[in-house]
């Protein structure tokens, strides 16, 4: 895989679909000035993060299939920061916290044929050595926050780059999540309703148990999740 590291861009992932390359690329930025959470939420990503997007493309990848991407992406940040001797958790769908604070989320844009992924465009941004602003101490985390030695950019580069490559199942994914069977509150635009979240299917969708003890599956494009 190609690798394009920059000073600084808007977003890693608006510069890959501006290139539209025709190989498969990481591309890695010291700064981003304009980056995207999920949602059209703005992600601060000030000097001393890992902002960072891989494209990919596929042959013959059912889009049925599409939530394997979210696997492999968030299962690498977790074995990640494992080196780094952090205990993380993901928090449905793309988050992944430690504790009960974000350390990393991951924005993913496919691009579908018929149906077929044809590409991904996958943006992770994990809190390394930048500082956290005052207004999100509360609800976001760094990895040298939670660990007593000083941690480049570098090593964690070289080490999601490397976990990157590997695939991994939805029983990897399951294992960083330490909520089924309790309450969560699952959050619309104009709403919150507490319900229990049971397990996630195949496809990505959140098994959960309404308050009158329906079963429902719940697509993360629907709501948000706040554990």
């Amino acid at each position: 895989m190609k690798i394009i590291e920059l000073d600084e861009v808007d977003s890693t992932n608006e510069y890959c679909k501006r290139e539209n390359f025709a190989q498969d690329v990481a591309v890695i930025a010291r700064r981003q000035t304009a980056g995207r959470g999920t949602k059209g939420r703005s992600f601060v990503s000030d000097e001393g993060g890992l902002y960072i997007t891989v494209m990919r493309h596929y042959n013959n990848f059912p889009a049925d299939k599409a939530f394997r991407i979210m696997i492999n992406s968030c299962v690498a940040v977790c074995k990640t920061l494992e080196e780094f001797l952090i205990k993380p958790r993901i928090r449905w769908a793309n988050d992944v916290l430690v504790g009960s604070k974000k350390i990393c989320g991951t924005l993913i844009e496919n691009t579908f044929c018929g149906n077929n992924v044809v590409r991904s465009i996958v943006g992770m941004g994990i809190n390394v050595n930048n500082e956290i602003p005052e207004e999100l101490n509360n609800i976001a985390t760094s990895i040298t926050q939670n660990i007593s030695a000083k941690v480049t950019i570098g090593e964690v580069k070289r080490v999601l780059l490397r976990n990157l490559e590997n695939s991994y199942s939805i029983a990897d994914y399951k294992s960083y999540i330490d909520y089924f069977g309790k309450s969560v509150v699952l959050k619309t635009a104009d709403r919150e309703r507490q319900v229990v979240a049971l397990d996630i299917s195949d496809d990505g969708r959140l098994i959960i148990k309404e308050q009158d003890g329906t079963v429902n599956k719940i697509s993360s494009a629907e709501v948000s999740l706040k554990l």
